[in-house]
């Protein structure tokens, strides 16, 4: 038993611990988005897949004895690609297809290691049914998964903060050599036992402990609820990481909440709860779709909390159910086939099909409606009544709540006014649900609720599926009279608005992503070139732009550099003769930004954009012998959605000072709602002895409500540059980051910095 638990759980182990440290050598490549790790949470699943393909294949049809051989040939060769790590040949283009890039990339450096350590959990299992005829082999899948949530915690925690990536890397590699001494063990008994011929172990294998005979159509369940657990495990880390950070610890939480009810369903029966676990996925349901109508309005901490609860509960009723239908142990191979297979077609979903298909982020919403319907398809399945009866509760409870979730959406825990106002607006939907709900859960008949199950019953969860997806469709089109155009790929989704004018505000259009505001630009005639949002001549990088025309004796052209195009506001300080240069890895930004508005348009200087990722382009040029010398380089790509941690490391600014002119100045954007960046540059600052200052701009009112409240920190090597009238009238001093770690490749942990 030992060796077999050993292999298991150091093979799953590696699988999980090598996730993170693939992605963050892959993260800073591709503008370090969410998007990044839903390209490579669907390679890995893909490589999941090819596993369980592979040991379904090896077990049912090859005998024993060559199964070990041809195993122990597919590890030598695994072990050949070690040590792992993606060298900077891989390094992507402009114009390479980011999703096409990473699969290619993770493919040829670690493809085979990883087939050969997913194929461990299902193909050793059924080497210790052979070995140990008649021991169930389901809780080996459970350590499995122990292993996996152990290396998920242990990466952020513990590996990251410790190791450099080169260390992680060889250590991971050593890792994988120890795995293969443990497999070898368990082929050496396997060897052993089957000596008096196949025959045998194939009669003790299938005396083995399963579960219960499929049913037609189980074998689609076997797809289905790991997909939509798939689909929400993905829509859910892309939620978390879309505002904050696309970091490793932001993908640990969501898959370690994944991981952990596949070890609780797995390891026993008494875990799983159906009323329970049903009537909370239900309540979440609701709770999360109250998140997704407030926006960005909601806490951090209370996003976290109701989307992971949420993930939590639904995965429970996924893998719980999953756990049902397991089937007797010669299905083994096949059945961990099918998980993965739906596993990995819910990565496929996300990542592929979803941005092709919707316009907007769909994916979660879409996600939870696929789990009510399936709670519905389980009803008719197991003639459930606890199935209905936990979602008509769980609905019924949580519209109830409403009020209240919508109260600590906004931040509290009480009523507000417009909670309060909108109680009789839930009261109709609560009594419907009831009414519905004793309808068809109650025998007529017998005038009681209770008694056998009835089709009514199931259809009662495919009504309230109904009622969700046109909830969630409500949701998805709201807002939509004010969109000019919606563009989606890679990197996200962005919306052109055009809010009605007002006696406040004149006619403007804007650029959004989510609820962040990328660009503003007044349409009235003559008001076109108005520098707003954070480019305001009172704001930071306004400020500095403008002090090069304090310093004494200073000579034209100006050259000017802008990481984050946006919609190009930063052009309407450019004039006839200076150099702008502006960094965009988002081609649907720069077509918006050409086609919708007009500061690149009608700027008379020499405009450049650069497309593709800052700091790589950056390093080409430098590469090439083609320092930029800027006198105002800013850095705007950190105001709300998810920060790119590459762009403020230690190993990024070596890149920036190299553009930047003796006496020239960086300006980076700090406003964020939900991390204080401050302390990061700040400590950038002290490392490599920049003077620097920070200047905060309270937005505008009345007249001036296009200027948005704004921090920029100042930094140059020159001190005396700080010190121009423009810039010293405004500044405050820094310091306060000066004891904070520095942020590097190997090391950069956002989390002690979240805004409470």
């Amino acid at each position: 038993m030992l060796p077999f638990a050993l292999a298991i759980f150091t093979g799953a182990f590696l699988v999980f611990l090598g996730q993170p440290l693939v992605g963050k050598y892959v993260l800073p490549w591709y503008g370090g988005g969410p998007g990044v790790w839903t390209a490579c949470l669907l390679f890995f699943q893909g490589m999941l897949l090819a596993g369980y393909a592979y040991a379904h294949l090896l077990s049912s049809r090859f005998r024993p004895r060559t199964q070990a051989l041809l195993h122990a040939a597919v590890l030598v060769g695994a072990l050949c690609f070690l040590p792992l790590a993606p060298g900077e040949g891989w390094r992507p283009r402009p114009g390479d297809d980011p999703v096409r890039s990473i699969l290619l990339l993770l493919t040829a450096t670690i493809g085979l290691p990883y087939v050969a350590l997913s194929a461990t959990g299902p193909l050793l299992q059924r080497w210790f049914s052979l070995v140990r005829p008649g021991a169930s082999p389901y809780r080996l899948y459970a350590l499995s998964n122990v292993g996996s949530l152990l290396a998920l915690v242990g990466y952020p925690f513990v590996v990251e903060p410790r190791l450099p990536r080169a260390a992680q890397a060889l250590a991971w590699s050593a890792g994988v050599a120890v795995f293969a001494l443990f497999v070898a063990v368990c082929a050496v008994a396997v060897w052993r036992r089957t000596r008096g011929g196949a025959a045998a172990a194939a009669e003790d294998g299938a005396a083995a402990g399963g579960g219960e005979t499929p049913e037609r159509g189980d074998g689609i369940l076997w797809v289905l609820l790991p997909a939509i657990a798939s689909v929400l495990l993905a829509a859910t880390t892309t939620r978390l990481c879309q505002d904050v950070a696309a970091m490793p610890l932001l993908w640990v939480l969501p898959l370690a909440v994944y991981l952990a009810t596949f070890i609780v369903c797995f390891d026993h029966a008494f875990w799983y709860r159906r009323a329970p676990f049903v009537f909370l996925a239900a309540l979440g349901v609701v709770a999360s779709w109250q998140v997704l109508a407030s926006g960005n309005a909601v806490p951090l901490r209370h996003q976290v909390t109701i989307h992971l609860a949420t993930l939590a509960a639904a995965c429970m009723v996924c893998h719980g159910e999953l756990y049902r239908l397991r089937p007797p142990v010669e299905r083994l191979t096949a059945y961990y086939l099918s998980l993965a297979a739906g596993g990995a077609l819910g990565g496929l979903a996300v990542a592929v099909v979803a941005p092709a298909v919707f316009d907007d982020d769909h994916e979660l919403p879409v996600g939870l409606w696929m789990m009510i319907v399936a709670l519905g398809i389980l009803s008719f399945r197991h003639r459930s009544r606890a199935i209905p009866l936990a979602v008509g509760l769980g609905t019924i409870v949580g519209v109830a709540l409403l009020p209240w979730l919508r109260s600590l959406c906004n931040g509290g825990m009480t009523l507000t006014a417009e909670a309060r106002h909108f109680l009789p607006v839930a009261a109709p939907w609560v009594g419907g649900f009831a009414l519905a709900f004793v309808a068809c859960m109650s025998d007529p008949w017998r005038r009681r609720i209770g008694g056998p199950w009835r089709p009514a019953a199931g259809g009662f969860v495919m009504l309230l599926a109904g009622a969700a997806g046109g909830a969630f469709a409500a949701l998805a089109a709201d807002g939509r009279e004010r969109v000019v155009e919606r563009s989606r790929n890679f990197y996200g989704t962005l919306e052109v608005l055009e809010p009605a004018a007002d006696a406040e505000r004149e006619p403007h259009r804007l650029l959004v992503h989510g609820a962040t505001t990328h660009g503003l630009q007044l349409v009235s005639p003559g008001r076109t070139g108005i520098a707003t949002t954070y480019y305001s001549t009172t704001s930071g990088v306004g400020r500095a732009i403008d002090s090069l025309d304090d310093g004494e004796g200073w000579k034209e052209p100006r050259r000017l550099g802008l990481v984050g195009l946006g919609v190009g506001t930063i052009a309407a300080y450019a004039r006839r003769g200076d150099a702008l240069c502006i960094y965009e890895i988002n081609p649907a930004i720069r077509d918006l930004a050409d086609r919708r508005f007009t500061f690149l348009a009608e700027c008379e200087a020499d405009v450049e954009v650069v497309m593709g990722d800052a700091r790589l382009s950056m390093e080409r040029e430098l590469s090439a012998g083609r320092p930029r010398r800027f006198d105002v380089l800013a850095l705007d790509a950190f105001s709300s959605d998810a920060i790119p941690v590459h762009l403020l490391t230690r190993e990024a600014f070596v890149g920036y000072l190299s553009h930047l002119d003796t006496d020239g100045i960086l300006a980076v954007h700090i406003s964020n709602r939900y991390i204080d960046l401050a302390p990061v540059v700040e400590r950038l600052a002290d490392h490599f002895g920049l003077a620097a200052v920070s200047i905060s701009d309270g937005g505008g009112d009345g007249d001036e409500w296009w200027i948005y409240s704004s921090t920029w920190v100042l930094l140059s090597r020159d001190a005396r540059v700080l010190e121009r009238d423009g810039i010293q009238a405004a500044a405050d001093p820094c310091g306060k980051g000066w004891g904070y770690p520095l942020w590097t490749d190997d090391f950069a942990s956002i989390w002690p910095l979240v805004i409470d």
